[in-house]
């Protein structure tokens, strides 16, 4: 094998299961009817966005932190709330709709765990000029942020499509790099990072992987531990680049190997 056959076979590997997808698939039938249920017109929709919706979710078996981000748009024809008293009202839902079921929140969302996948169960009010409000990370000094779900599925999917359907295989890839190494990087952020690249003279999945690392940064108020992490792979990636260069192939994929061992 080399790096190239070992990192296209590795991302391939890193989908979702047609078992998987189906499991999914109900629970988010289930989700939805129980939610018009509860809520009525207290609701005026909901839907699933992040990465589910992009082709770039893992399956559990890669990141056991995996999960489906669903949106729920609340009513304020009476007059918006404050973010907290619609994470109340989800969190009441949920314990009432899936009373055998982990249920906690983790700001600004919350988590239902299932057997098979978690849902992030974020709360969210319409804008008056397209797109929606999220209740911010509790870090953040205000109440709300906006957010479009789908303007970032169509740079997704444009970064994609420019660059020979190698994005998506790429994300997966580093997301896993990031869930065996302690998820000291968001999901979003390392989707964007990746489509912000400039992939010049990349045809090949390890094209586009060694590129990635060689532009992966981190900024100085990262944690040295984190640094070191990112520095690590740098490293390996460097010292498979050079292998492979003297045409010590083997060698260079053990490299690889190692730093994202096959599931």
């Amino acid at each position: 094998m080399s790096v190239n056959s070992y990192t296209s076979d590795l991302s391939s590997s890193l989908v979702l299961s047609y078992d998987e997808k189906s499991k999914i698939s109900t629970s988010i039938d289930t989700l939805s009817a129980r939610l018009d249920s509860y809520f009525g017109d207290g609701v005026i929709e909901h839907f699933k966005f992040g990465s589910s919706t992009r082709g770039t979710i893992l399956p559990r078996k890669a990141d056991g932190n995996s999960d489906i981000d669903y949106m729920i748009v609340f009513n304020v024809t009476e007059g918006e709330k404050k973010p907290q008293t619609y994470l109340n009202r989800l969190k009441k839902f949920a314990e009432v709709k899936y009373s055998t079921s982990e249920i906690y929140q983790s700001s600004p969302t919350i988590v239902l765990s299932l057997n098979h996948i978690k849902f992030e169960l974020v709360p969210a009010v319409s804008q008056q000029f397209g797109g929606y409000k999220i209740p911010s990370p509790s870090s953040s000094w205000i109440e709300w942020m906006s957010t479009d779900p789908n303007s970032f599925n169509q740079k997704v999917t444009l970064a994609n499509t420019n660059n020979n359907s190698q994005i998506k295989p790429l994300v997966r890839l580093i997301k896993y790099w990031n869930a065996i190494n302690g998820h000291h990087f968001t999901s979003f952020s390392l989707e964007d990072f990746v489509c912000d690249q400039y992939y010049r003279n990349c045809s090949t999945q390890k094209d586009y992987f060694y590129l990635l690392w060689e532009n992966f940064r981190y900024s100085n108020d990262t944690a040295q531990y984190i640094k070191d992490k990112v520095n690590s792979a740098k490293n390996t990636v460097n010292k498979a680049k050079e292998n492979e260069s003297q045409g010590y192939i083997a060698i260079a994929e053990s490299l690889i190997a190692k730093m994202l061992p096959k599931l």
